[in-house]
């Protein structure tokens, strides 16, 4: 992990999951419909409907864990094969503070509307995005919050095409006070400070989710969750 002394905090390991066999996510929450399966000790995600179904083709999974307002989350990535686009989802809940799976939200099925603009607020910083032709010719890491569909900071994604992958590559990213940093392989690819008026209140806590987008196939592995204190 990144040394985050130099943020001025200090992590607590509160979360630990391998993500290396079925029983690892047999609590892991699905929306949509997935295929996943672990030929090399890691989770490998795919859509189990045609990407010719458009959203319909997408998901999410969910960690069933609540995590604080501030903290520090790293995993291991290895993209298998494009196109599509990888999302993180964090500080996720119902827009007036329900937990994310409350009955009372409308039924999520992984297409993107229901995410950005339904009954949820969350961050989403989307990576490895080689969906659409300009995505391919020129890769960023983008973070989004919502309610809504607010691009509030954007960066240059390191990781190569599929072809140049040679090893899994390790992605985190820092959420603290108003602040969200990403990097991938230690290397900060975005900074945003939340103003906490512009695009929203600021988030608290809540769940994380991993979603792709069809017909990507990747790979996840050593999901740890820090709680951050200042130094």
């Amino acid at each position: 992990m990144i040394d985050l002394k130099m943020y001025n905090v200090k992590e607590k390991l509160i979360y630990e999951n391998p993500l290396s066999c079925e029983e690892d996510i047999k609590d892991f929450i699905l929306e949509g419909s997935a295929a996943y399966s672990f030929p090399q000790g890691r989770l490998r995600l795919e859509n189990a409907i045609s990407a010719s179904e458009g959203q319909k083709a997408n998901y999410v999974l969910w960690c069933p864990e609540d995590f604080p307002a501030d903290c520090y989350i790293e995993w291991e990535f290895l993209p298998i094969k494009e196109p599509g686009l990888c999302i993180l989802f964090f500080s996720a809940k119902g827009r007036n503070g329900e937990d994310l799976f409350d009955p009372s939200l409308a039924p999520r099925t992984g297409e993107y509307p229901l995410y950005h603009s339904g009954d949820i607020n969350a961050f989403h910083v989307s990576y490895f995005r080689r969906k659409e032709e300009d995505e391919r010719s020129f890769h960023t890491c983008n973070l989004r919050k919502s309610y809504g569909f607010h691009l509030v900071a954007q960066g240059g994604d390191p990781i190569p095409s599929v072809a140049d992958v040679k090893e899994p590559y390790i992605v985190s990213l820092l959420k603290h006070k108003n602040e969200v940093r990403f990097f991938v392989n230690g290397l900060e690819t975005f900074h945003f400070i939340d103003d906490g008026k512009t695009y929203g209140p600021l988030l608290e806590g809540g769940k994380i989710g991993f979603r792709q987008l069809a017909p990507l196939i990747a790979e996840y592995a050593n999901l740890k969750v820090y709680e951050i204190e200042d130094l």
